[in-house]
């Protein structure tokens, strides 16, 4: 489970042998960095015979930032990344949570996470030769994904099945082609049927259920691909443009923009298409587990009602079983995870 679509997709692709692999070395944690998970938890009451807990994740001393940006929804595997400043020039790392076990990794594909999931297969996006490129991650190997010719590609989110969804964007016209990179069919690449408008695949739930966004600029509309390839629109009553951010189980969140610009924060129940607003104290939203919980900025919120996430700036992925991920800047980007919330 991830966070939202603006920081998921890592730029412009182009098509690459799809046999290539690139192995890396994986650096385990250093003391300084399992000190920092080990920090003093901040405690305070969250939900009903529950203590809402918030505590550093690991992380490399010597990096200039890091941040926790997705969660499988377990809650066992997180990622994230860091960006590590050197005299040669930046270089960006990988982080990698296995439960409390953190693993650093360096890879040139490597730009930005889109996703996790409870097998620990991360994808994300990345570059070469000043173009970008999809891969997977899992066991100490980075995998580019084969994108069909393009002048740019990208992947968006992972299921628990391993199918991958993303989107390129056509030579040609520039138009964005929804592509979906099946489990079962290791090594390949398909079009997605969606008749809309430069449609974007954003995210995909465990029975195959694809949630996205397509239209003109300012008048999009959120949509959603049954498994059986049905495509029908998510929208709000009065709204000029809707736009989804996430889904898992039968939910997904995202913002409904109503007539001059105002817009509010929405949660569709995907088996029937209907909607209701969030609290309006959610100043937006990147996330939202199997039971409906939405994450964003410095809130979780049920329904109508949100709380504030203690001691950090912003949640960016929440898990089923209700782990919230994120990150706290008080000077310097660290990552961070609630508990209990």
């Amino acid at each position: 489970m991830s966070r939202s679509i603006e920081s998921r997709v890592g730029g412009a692709l182009t098509a690459l042998g799809m046999s290539a692999v690139v192995l890396i070395a994986a650096a385990p944690a250093t003391a300084s960095a399992e000190a920092a998970a080990a920090s003093p938890a901040t405690v305070v009451r969250g939900q009903p015979g529950s203590a809402c807990t918030v505590r550093p994740l690991a992380y490399p001393p010597d990096v200039y930032r890091a941040d926790a940006e997705a969660i499988d929804p377990t809650g066992r595997f997180i990622a994230g990344t860091a960006l590590r400043v050197e005299d040669t020039g930046n270089q960006e790392l990988l982080l990698f949570w296995d439960r409390d076990r953190l693993t650093t990794l360096e890879s040139p594909l490597l730009s930005s996470v889109a996703d996790v999931n409870s097998s620990g297969v991360v994808v994300g996006n990345g570059w070469i030769d000043a173009q970008g490129r999809p891969w997977t991650y899992r066991d100490g190997v980075f995998t580019p994904l084969p994108v069909p010719p393009s002048r740019s590609a990208g992947a968006t989110a992972i299921n628990e099945a391993g199918d991958i969804i993303g989107v390129a964007e056509e030579t040609a016209t520039g138009n964005r082609r929804p592509l979906r990179w099946p489990a079962a069919r290791p090594g390949t690449v398909e079009t997605l049927d969606v008749p809309r408008t430069d449609p974007l695949p954003v995210a995909i739930t465990q029975d195959g259920t694809i949630v996205g966004n397509g239209g003109d600029f300012a008048r999009e509309t959120a949509w959603v691909r049954r498994p059986d390839g049905r495509v029908a629109d998510l929208t709000v009553p009065d709204a000029r443009s809707t736009l989804v951010d996430s889904a898992a189980g039968h939910w997904a969140v995202g913002r409904a923009y109503l007539d001059g610009g105002y817009g509010i924060n929405v949660r569709w129940d995907l088996r029937d298409r209907s909607w209701s607003r969030l609290a309006d104290a959610l100043e937006l939203v990147t996330d939202v587990n199997a039971h409906g919980v939405v994450v964003g900025g410095d809130r979780i919120a049920r329904g109508g009602t949100s709380r504030v996430l203690p001691g950090g700036t912003g949640g960016r992925a929440i898990a089923d079983t209700g782990v919230v991920v994120g990150f706290r800047n008080d000077g310097r980007v660290i990552p961070m995870r609630w508990t209990g919330c």
